[in-house]
């Protein structure tokens, strides 16, 4: 037996307490909702179904659509820059377009694990383009430091703006924000050969897009990111104004660098993202409950029907490139 079946079947399944522990994590996250949900249903002599339900019916969800539809599909384009720009630095010559269809079909398989969807991008352009899954690999790796560094970087802004009216615990974001400019500056150096030149690490296959990036590229992606987090700062305050809790721009341009942390979590319906809204309004339980819900998963189902609009085009280019990679030169 050879070839991608094999190497299938000799790869081990992981053990179980790794599969159960995001689900595991999940059902905590949500017992401990409705905890808070059911205490602030009995202060109003409600049971917790009918105050979440409540929320719910209060809601102007056609003018929530009007933000979140366009939101969304922004993101989507992009990220797909993002992963166009990277792809292109260190792997291969490929144009936006055909990134679009590979991008917007991994979301699919993101509903559950963001990183299995960035495996399945590794696994198409090494099948499309004849690109080595490992230098794929590398790339999606670059792409997840670049998106640390950015969300640092843009909750350090945040807090020195609004940083007295967020919660105590965002004393710590400007500690974070240093340990983090020091860590990527030796991360830099040590990549670049000018220090610890004896460690082996940095030459290791999965490792290439550090050893090839210049400071300017992490910079470049962050620059390329940085639009979408200020659009969902804008589309988040203004959704959240519709469940009844009131917030202003530069608050949350403080708070959701820490919510997309969470939401980078692999957990199930984003529950880990979801339980930090209300740990943030802890006065406002059920509303952020409802709106951590309906705003995390709405995003990603959301990009998953985006996802299947390409999924035939990228099926069909798929086979093509297996076709071609099996056939004479």
């Amino acid at each position: 037996m050879s070839g991608p079946s094999a190497r299938q079947a000799a790869r081990p399944a992981p053990p179980l307490w790794q599969r159960a522990l995001p689900w595991g994590v999940t059902l905590l996250c949500f017992a401990w909702l409705y905890t808070r949900i059911a205490a602030a249903a009995a202060r109003e002599g409600e049971t917790a179904l009918s105050y979440l339900l409540g929320v719910f019916a209060s809601v102007s969800w056609t003018h929530w659509l009007a933000l979140m539809i366009p939101y969304s599909t922004f993101f989507f384009l992009v990220d797909s820059t993002v992963v166009w720009r990277v792809v292109t630095w260190f792997n291969a010559r490929v144009s936006w377009v055909d990134i679009l269809p590979v991008r917007a079909s991994a979301y699919i398989l993101s509903i559950l694990n963001e990183q299995v969807g960035k495996g399945a991008m590794a696994l198409y352009l090494n099948r499309r383009h004849g690109v080595p899954g490992w230098e794929v690999g590398s790339s999606m790796l670059f792409i997840m430091f670049c998106e640390f560094l950015y969300l640092t970087f843009w909750a350090n802004v945040g807090y020195a703006l609004a940083g007295e009216r967020l919660p105590a615990q965002f004393r710590l974001v400007p500690w974070l924000g240093v340990a983090t400019l020091v860590f990527f500056g030796l991360w830099v150096l040590y990549f670049r050969g000018a220090i610890a030149r004896e460690v082996a690490l940095r030459e290791r296959p999965i490792l290439k897009a550090f050893r090839e990036a210049s400071p300017q590229r992490y910079l470049i992606v962050a620059a390329l990111r940085s639009p979408a987090l200020l659009a969902a700062v804008v589309v988040y305050t203004l959704s959240l104004r519709l469940f009844g809790v009131e917030t202003d721009f530069l608050d949350m341009l403080g708070v959701l660098p820490v919510i997309f942390f969470a939401a980078s979590v692999p957990t199930p319906m984003r529950a880990a993202a979801i339980t930090i809204w209300v740990v943030l309004f802890p006065q406002h339980e059920a509303q952020m409950s409802a709106f951590g819900l309906v705003m995390h998963n709405f995003f990603i189902f959301f990009n998953a029907a985006i996802g299947l609009l390409f999924l035939r085009r990228a099926n069909r280019e798929l086979v093509m490139g297996e076709a071609e990679s099996q056939s004479p030169a």
